[in-house]
Parts: structure tokens; C-alpha cells; sequence
């Protein structure tokens, strides 16, 4: 028996002010021009970037995210609806301030002389303080209007994204505050500065699978999932064409694939079970 979808009517479906596409239109090209560089010419991030990215596999991991995040701002671009979006700028937020952070912590490992490096410092000094207040503003302006739902997540569905969110946070913590601990058992080649790299792409999963458990709306979720499952699938292919980099003969490499492969099918299962309820 098929259940129709949820609907909870406002008096208006707020939009998303406007600064918000202009951030948007700003950041592409960015977020672009770096990951075409980390995920595509992977070798233009030894040489260029803001420090060294090796082994190969850590490079096309950031240029993933990267072009995952390009996605989301199309989606910021184009939609013009803050209920479509609103559940991403916080863990991108959290995503940019653990970079900014981990840039200080290790000043000295970048390249200060390339311009890729004080890009990547100006982006991390501001994106974490300016995503929050554009956060607050349209909610301020949403606030005390009832969200168009639009269907409604599966309580198992919410769970999964919980449960999911809660793992991929601690990892991150764990990677950040201790990484010479998460070094040991990683599956491949990293330093302390990669470590807390790393600590960034998984805290921004981790909060998103979070803010989607918590909210529950299809409406909210639906392009946070494309852009989830867009920047797996790249991770995925860059597990592939660095399959080197990896040590399989560790449980670690088969566990980092194998978790990510469940997210991937976890999403689909999403969209499929909203289509069908």
C-alpha cells in the first residue's frame, strides 16, 4: 500500500536570500579550479597546492570533496529555496573551520610561497564565520513559518543516517585531536597534517547524516543525499585508480571501503523508499 506524501503547508516557501547565491557563484569556480586539480590531475597538487599532497590517494580524496561541495552550491545557485539547503551550511561551516584550524596548527607544512596557499588560508579564515550568520539570517527570516516537508524520512532511514553520523564524527574527532593514534592503523600513508585533513571530510558527512536524522524532511535532505552520494562514488574512483596507495593486506583498507560502499547503497535506499512511499 503506497502512503502519500507528508505535506505541511506555510503561507510562503521562504527563499534563500540572495547573498547566499552570490557566495554560492563565488565559491564554484574555486571549488572547481581545486578539485579539477586534486581529482583529475592529481599530479598538479605536489606542485601546486597549498603544500605537497602525497600520497596520490589523500590528493584526490580533498579534489572528491571538493567537487562534491561544487555540486551543493549549484544547488545553492539554482534552487533559490533555503529549505532545500539549509541543512548543509553548518557542516560545511564545521568542514572549512576544521581546515582553518589545522592550517595553523601546521603553518609551517605549507608552501607559503604559492598562491594556492593563501587562497586556501583566506577561504578557512572566512567561510566558517560567514556560512553561520548567513545560517542564522534565513532562519531568522523563516522563523515562525511552519517548513513545506514534503515527505517524510523512514524512522529506520533517520536511525541509519544517526547512527552513520554519530561513527563518521567520532572518526573525525579521533583524526583530529589524536592523529598519530589514527595514523598507525590507517590504511594508507599519512602525516599529521593529512590526518586532520582527513578529520575534515569526515566531519562534514558525519554532521550532515546527523542534521539529516534529526530533521527528517525530504525536502531538506534530497540534494544533501545527491551531493553525499556524488562525493562517495568520486572517493570510491579515486580508491580505484590509487588502489596502490592502500595496504589490503590491513582489515583498515577493507573496512574504509566496504563503510563507504554502505553509504552509497544507504542513499539509494533513501531515494528509492521515498519514491515508492
Amino acid at each position: 500500500m503506497s502512503i502519500a506524501p507528508t505535506h505541511v503547508l506555510n503561507s510562503r516557501d521562504v527563499p534563500a536570500q540572495p547573498v547566499c547565491q552570490v557566495l554560492a557563484a563565488a565559491l564554484l569556480p574555486v571549488l572547481l579550479v581545486a578539485g579539477y586539480a586534486l581529482y583529475v590531475r592529481p599530479d598538479l597538487g605536489i606542485d601546486h597546492f597549498a603544500w605537497p599532497m602525497r600520497p596520490l590517494v589523500n590528493s584526490m580524496m580533498l579534489g572528491a570533496t571538493y567537487l562534491g561541495g561544487a555540486s551543493f552550491f549549484v544547488f545553492v545557485l539554482l534552487t533559490r529555496r533555503w529549505r532545500h539547503v539549509r541543512l548543509g551550511f553548518l557542516p560545511i561551516s564545521a568542514f572549512a573551520a576544521t581546515l582553518g584550524i589545522a592550517t595553523l596548527i601546521h603553518w609551517d607544512a605549507f608552501a607559503h610561497e604559492r598562491w594556492a596557499f593563501w587562497v586556501w588560508t583566506f577561504l578557512y579564515i572566512v567561510v566558517p564565520v560567514l556560512l553561520p550568520i548567513l545560517w542564522f539570517r534565513n532562519n531568522r527570516l523563516a522563523d515562525g513559518e511552519a517548513p513545506i516537508r514534503e515527505g517524510e524520512l523512514s524512522p529506520f532511514v533517520r536511525r541509519a543516517f544517526g547512527a552513520l553520523g554519530v561513527v563518521m564524527t567520532i572518526a573525525a574527532l579521533l583524526l583530529f585531536v589524536v592523529p598519530d593514534v589514527m595514523i598507525a592503523t590507517w590504511p594508507w600513508a599519512v602525516t599529521p597534517l593529512t590526518a586532520r585533513v582527513l578529520a575534515a571530510l569526515f566531519i562534514l558527512p558525519g554532521l550532515v547524516g546527523l542534521a539529516i536524522a534529526f530533521d527528517g524532511s525530504w525536502a531538506s535532505s534530497r540534494h544533501l543525499l545527491t551531493v553525499q552520494a556524488l562525493t562517495i562514488a568520486l572517493m570510491l574512483g579515486a580508491i580505484v585508480v590509487a588502489r596502490a596507495d592502500l595496504d589490503w593486506s590491513t582489515p583498515a583498507s577493507w573496512i574504509f571501503v566496504g563503510g563507504m560502499s554502505g553509504i552509497l547503497l544507504l542513499i539509494g535506499y533513501t531515494r528509492l523508499d521515498m519514491r515508492t512511499r
